[in-house]
């Protein structure tokens, strides 16, 4: 049963205990309100104002689990206090782990300083869950994939749209890393794990993928310098810093350019550009 009483104060509190900064948000010169405003905190969750405002009303319809999941991560909870949320929502908390979706406060936090910088969040299948506004532009919006497809390693076998942002000399060798890191991921979560059921899946759909399967190579990694073909700013040579989440297998990676090269150039004209076609 919803705890109305509690997950009303529950949401109050965590809202007045944040600032604009803390979400990446600007503070503004005329700002009373402690923390938050609602309006602020339901457009990080995607939802109403008068839906969130009802919520700390203690009215309102009772949270599904995706809107109790989705305003978590608008109130950068942690893990312990999105699992408290659920249980005052009446639901069941998430599983942790691989296959949890939950981002850190921590990665969050520096995912929003990184405004003017291509960036993301994935998973270890390599399924986005998190962009910045220049990683949109620089790869498309990737989080709208739903099923196999979310994952970049399963759609490259299957939807030669993945490939047209990378350089064709390129293919060959990424395609060894994206079936090499499915290989590592379903051995270390074992037979049933959702890695297992994506090289299943990707078995009977592609040849070359059941060939690069059957070489058993793991460890292949990619090269140091990641190269685009974006069809507005063109070729870029990008490096990828990883920063890792060790408790959700969650990665932040992070693109820049050498300063002062054309690919430095390039990249600011992204933001002006907008986001290419990625289906």
């Amino acid at each position: 049963m919803i705890d109305r009483t509690g997950l009303a104060e529950f949401l109050r509190r965590r809202r007045e205990s944040l600032q604009p900064e803390d979400v990446g948000l600007p503070r503004g010169r005329r700002r009373r309100t402690s923390g938050l405003r609602r309006e602020e905190v339901a457009a990080l969750c995607h939802m109403s104002t008068d839906y969130y405002a009802r919520l700390e009303r203690r009215r309102g319809p009772q949270p599904s689990e995706q809107m109790a999941a989705s305003i978590a991560q608008g109130l950068h909870l942690s893990l312990e206090e999105r699992d408290h949320l659920f249980r005052l929502a009446g639901h069941r908390p998430p599983p942790r782990g691989a296959d949890g979706e939950h981002v850190s406060p921590g990665l969050l936090r520096i995912l929003d300083r990184l405004a003017d910088t291509p960036a993301e969040i994935v998973t270890e299948l390599g399924e986005t869950l998190r962009q910045t506004p220049l990683g949109v532009a620089l790869t498309g919006d990737t989080t709208g994939y739903t099923g196999p497809a979310r994952s970049i390693g399963y759609r490259w076998f299957t939807d030669p749209a993945a490939r047209r942002l990378y350089a064709p000399e390129d293919h060959a060798h990424l395609s060894r890393v994206f079936a090499s890191g499915l290989r590592r991921v379903a051995t270390l979560r074992g037979p049933g794990s959702r890695a297992a059921r994506f090289a299943d899946l990707l078995l009977p759909l592609s040849e070359e993928f059941r060939t690069l399967w059957n070489e058993h190579e793991v460890g292949v990694r990619p090269r140091e310098l990641k190269r685009f073909l974006h069809p507005e700013a063109g070729p870029l040579e990008l490096a990828c810093q990883t920063l890792v989440d060790p408790e959700q297998s969650h990665l932040l990676l992070v693109y820049t350019a050498v300063p002062g090269s054309e690919s430095h150039e390039r990249l600011r004209l992204l933001s002006v550009i907008g986001a290419p076609a990625t289906r």
